[in-house]
Formats: C-alpha cells, sequence, structure tokens
C-alpha cells in the first residue's frame, strides 16, 4: 500500500537527531520560552529574510494574534472586511470571525486555486482593512497585482503561509511577501513538529513587539499585562524539533518538486486536470492537486491499486453548517474546486517506484 503521506517514515529520517534533541530539551527542564524556542525564531526569520519570527501555539493563532495585534495598534477595528479567498481552509476564516473582523470571500482562479488578484478590487469598501493572501496546496499567490491593490487602496496584506514553507516568488520567501505571515507546523506540513506549532514572522517591529505580548496573555513583563491576550506560545520541545527539520527543508522541497515534475510531464489521462506550474521555486507541493469530475470513481479506483489519497477539501467553507450566514453566496469556481480536487500521494520519502506506480494507476483510470 501506497500511502498518501508517511509521517513515521519522514520523522524517522530525522533520527537519532530527533531523539537527542527532545532529550535535551526534556533534562534541562525548561520547557516554555527557553533557548529553543529563542533560537528557532531566529533561525526561522533568517530562513524566512524577515526581521522577526514569534513562535506560537499553532496556525490558526499565528493569523489570531495578528489580526488581534492589529486591532490593538488601532490599525483594525472591529466590523472592518478583510478580503479572503473563498476555497480556504476554513481555519485562515475563523481566525479574521474569531477576532470580530469581518471575511469578504473571492473567487479563486482555476488556474493557480489561489485568490484571483482580477476579483479583488471589485469586493474592496470603505471597510475594507486588509487582503489575506492564502498560498494554497504550497503555491505562492500572485502577489504583484496584489501589493498594486493594496498600495492603490492602504490595505495590510497577510499572508496565510501555512501549506507554503520555503516557497518562494520573485526572490523572496513566503512569510516575507506582505506585512505579516502566519505559519503552521503541524506534523504533516513541509516543516511539521511533532505536535501543534505555529509563526508569525514581519519585518515591522511594534507589530512583532505586540504580538510577542498577546500570545503571552498580553504580557511583556510577568504579571503586568497590556492587553487582553490569549495563551498561545510555541513550547521548548517543538522548537527543538523544528531546528533540527528546517536545514533540510529546501532539500526535501525539492525532493516533492521532482514528483511533480513526474506526475504533471507522465500523467496523460484527459479525464483529469493536472496544476499548472509556471516557475517551479513558487511552489514547494504539500500536496500535489489534480480536478476531475470523476473524483470518486478515482479515488476509489485508485485504493483497489492499493494508493490512497486525499481530499482538500470536500466542502467548501460557505458551505459548512458553521458557516450558514455565507450559504446564499454563488462561487462556482470555489465551489468546483471543492467538487473535484483529489491529492495523490507525495513526500520527500517517497521512492520513483511508487510515484511510477501512482503515474500508471492514474493512466489506467477510465470512467
Amino acid at each position: 500500500m501506497i500511502k498518501y503521506f508517511d509521517l513515521q517514515k519522514v520523522n524517522h529520517s530525522f533520527e537519532p537527531q530527533l531523539s537527542e534533541a527532545v532529550q535535551r530539551v526534556t533534562r534541562s527542564g525548561w520547557y516554555l520560552l527557553g533557548p529553543e524556542v529563542k533560537n528557532f525564531e531566529k533561525e526561522f526569520s533568517n530562513y524566512c529574510g524577515t526581521k522577526h519570527c514569534i513562535g506560537v501555539g499553532n496556525g490558526l493563532d499565528a493569523l489570531r494574534v495578528i489580526i488581534m495585534a492589529y486591532r490593538e495598534l488601532g490599525i483594525l477595528q472591529e466590523d472592518d472586511e478583510i478580503i479572503i479567498p473563498a476555497n480556504t481552509y476554513i481555519a485562515s476564516i475563523l481566525a479574521i470571525i474569531s477576532t470580530g473582523l469581518k471575511p469578504i470571500l473571492c473567487e479563486p482562479t482555476l488556474k493557480s486555486c489561489n485568490i484571483d488578484p482580477e476579483q479583488i478590487e471589485r469586493l474592496i469598501t470603505k471597510k475594507t482593512k486588509a487582503i489575506m493572501v492564502v498560498h494554497l496546496y504550497g503555491r505562492t499567490a500572485d502577489m504583484q497585482p496584489i501589493d498594486k491593490i493594496a498600495k492603490r487602496y492602504s490595505l495590510k496584506v497577510i499572508e496565510d503561509c501555512a501549506q507554503a514553507h520555503g516557497a518562494i516568488y520573485n526572490g523572496k520567501r513566503c512569510g516575507n511577501l506582505g506585512d505579516a505571515g502566519g505559519f503552521s507546523f503541524y506534523p504533516a506540513k513541509n516543516l511539521g513538529a511533532l505536535g501543534d506549532g505555529g509563526a508569525v514572522t514581519t519585518n515591522d517591529d511594534k507589530l512583532a513587539d505586540c504580538i510577542r505580548a498577546i500570545a503571552n496573555y498580553g504580557s511583556q513583563e510577568k504579571y503586568i499585562n497590556i492587553y487582553k491576550g490569549i495563551n498561545s506560545r510555541l513550547d521548548e520541545l517543538q522548537a527543538a524539533v523544528l531546528s533540527v527539520k528546517l536545514p533540510r527543508l529546501d532539500n526535501e522541497n525539492e525532493k516533492r518538486r521532482r514528483i511533480a515534475q513526474r506526475y504533471i510531464s507522465e500523467i496523460k489521462n484527459p479525464l483529469v486536470t493536472l496544476p499548472y506550474v509556471n516557475k517551479w521555486e513558487e511552489h514547494v507541493f504539500h500536496v500535489f492537486t489534480l480536478l476531475t469530475p470523476h473524483r470518486k470513481e478515482l479515488q476509489e479506483y485508485l485504493l483497489k491499486q492499493e494508493i490512497t489519497t486525499l481530499i482538500h477539501y470536500p466542502i467548501a467553507p460557505h458551505k459548512q453548517k458553521a458557516m450558514e450566514e455565507y450559504s446564499h453566496l454563488q462561487l462556482p469556481i470555489t465551489e468546483q474546486i471543492h467538487r473535484e480536487e483529489l491529492s495523490l500521494p507525495i513526500s520527500p520519502v517517497m521512492t520513483d517506484v511508487e510515484a511510477s506506480k501512482v503515474i500508471e494507476a492514474v493512466n489506467g483510470f477510465c470512467k
């Protein structure tokens, strides 16, 4: 059986360094806000090319604390609007709703499955204060036209980088393409911890200071609380794990690209639509997606061939019960993506033989 993603095998490839890092932390007696977090924050900010990195508890909190900090700094107000791609994972949208702002759902393009810059401007109102771009599936959003729109209307640009660790756009990495970026280190990410974890990157000194305080109960000094904060901190254990994995991130992203290149060049089945890639460095293939109106049949067929797949994601956010207030929206491109998307196995430990088997199986599918 070809697993969709063999996390155990991925983590085993980092031994014995992972076990040594875990042991170092457990023996240190320091488990929060210590040297491991400081070291990883410095390493990751250098990697992304930003002045600041603030470790937080998870990817959702990374986005939440950015918005909370902008509210504390008076840049965002309750009920302000943030434009966001309609086909993102619901966590991106929840970050906006949970902080008292209003998400405005924007259609993506079928070609990229990222937010369509041509659709953004028509959604801007007097209450629009930011654009949240989501680098979905590991592909960078088309930032150049988005930046022009943001400058024209004095909007903040917040990056959701949860699936795009290491992706590059015009020479700069994700997390350094907007005003602030939020990352998730969920175990299955391209850079994954051994549990939950997240980070914010930014070049804004005031924003960074505010975020760091908000994530620590609103405190910059113990028992002195200047904001109504939350408890969202990257712990020492996860930071140590991430420091072990970070030096191999570019190499592992390249392994994903090589598999993706094979899929794109060798899968010839007319029943599926493969991703379009213009510049390979802009995509780190957190997932490899194809679109097909025969998703259910293809998924069942591949499983019979002992190939597991996943769907990212089966229900569009505006069709979720939790977001019934958005159910009236007509978003045909978003709905098509959620109806047809299927993710093939891809990982840095996947073998050429396994990739060949996936290619052969997809090519052998007929309705």
